[in-house]
């Protein structure tokens, strides 16, 4: 019935973004308990204490892995990470997580006590409880859905909303690394089917392949934001691309932007890669994805606090929302940012 219906909208003309914020215009929240609902990295509701924050995040086998190249355990253990770092993203801390899995029968228990064994070490690692979950049938591969739920006070809590004009525009970690990883594991896959003889050429490159296969939360920068006493006036987690994020938080705080070409942080390992599949190392820092650092903004009475931290770079600032969002590149040129990162139904 619904093929047939000649007013179709199809979801790729919208993207993932669109069709949340479509279907977001109907959702009204009726209880006072509810503090926040869709638009930020995670959920925000009054328990009567700390406030309770709620994620949920999905990796569905063919959309956001393969397992031809991602081992099952590396697969659990970021299946885990991934809604982390939302409730990082939200200066709070994780507490527990549920996860729901639909299979084939195409697994083996074994191979399901790998993908737990996965999650189980990441549970371990951040200190967070797996406390239930649903299984059921699938016909379409390896579904995962994970809800993690964490704890702040409400004074603590960072949201999207809250970039001000001048703030500074911080990142931590390096970006682009994930992205690279998954360039060579799908180039490998590639000489691999046309040749099962030839053996992988990963060969100096475990670095990008960790982060693209086992990411990790950046919990430490959580801690060094606290003990430096730094509130952020806005973070999101980098998980759709750096440029995608840096709209959200302009969009939501109804501000523009200007970032510097010249001080994103690109790892020399990435760049390298990157000029050797004939990419453009920045674009992969702008729109790769799957970095999953934090990005934020600080007012610049913070900046002499997190100066000297080597893993935190100040990449530009907040402007006018007029002004735009706009790159300045290495020619003192400026171009129009465009959130052209990963969308899972631009790809239908």
């Amino acid at each position: 019935m619904f093929e047939n219906n000649q007013n179709r909208t199809e979801l790729s003309s919208l993207g993932e973004f669109g069709l949340i914020e479509h279907l977001s215009k109907a959702i009204e929240l009726k209880n006072p308990e509810s503090l926040k609902g869709i638009g930020d990295d995670a959920a925000v509701t009054d328990t009567g204490g700390k406030k309770l924050l709620v994620t949920t995040d999905m990796l569905v086998e063919g959309v956001h892995f393969d397992l031809m190249y991602h081992p099952l355990k590396h697969l659990g253990y970021k299946s885990i990470m991934v809604n982390l770092s939302d409730i990082y993203a939200m200066n709070a801390e994780p507490k527990q997580v549920v996860v729901a899995i639909a299979l084939s029968n195409r697994f083996s228990l074994e191979a399901i006590e790998e993908l737990y064994a996965g999650m189980l070490m990441a549970c371990k690692q951040y200190h967070v409880d797996l406390v239930g979950g649903d299984t059921t049938s699938s016909n379409s591969g390896l579904i995962i859905s994970i809800t993690a739920m964490g704890t702040a006070h409400a004074d603590d809590i960072v949201y999207r909303n809250g970039a001000k004009e001048n703030d500074l525009i911080c990142v931590t970690g390096d970006l682009g690394a994930a992205y690279m990883g998954l360039q060579l594991l799908r180039r490998e896959k590639q000489v691999f089917l046309e040749n099962p003889t030839v053996q992988p050429e990963f060969e100096g490159n475990d670095y990008l392949l960790e982060r693209q296969l086992k990411p990790e939360a950046r919990k430490d920068m959580i801690e060094l934001l606290k003990k430096h006493a730094v509130k952020p006036t806005a973070m999101i987690d980098i998980s759709d691309g750096l440029a995608s994020e840096i709209m959200h938080i302009c969009k939501q705080s109804e501000k523009g932007c200007m970032l510097y070409e010249s001080k994103l942080p690109i790892d020399q390992k990435t760049f390298d890669l990157a000029r050797e599949f004939h990419l453009d190392p920045t674009v992969c820092a702008l729109n790769g994805g799957e970095d999953y650092e934090l990005l934020f903004t600080i007012s610049q009475t913070d900046y002499e606090k997190l100066r000297s931290e080597a893993d935190i770079s100040i990449i530009g600032h907040i402007t006018a929302k007029e002004e735009g969002c706009y790159l300045l590149d290495k020619s003192d040129h400026k171009t129009a940012l465009k959130a052209q990162g990963w969308d899972a139904l631009k790809t239908f």
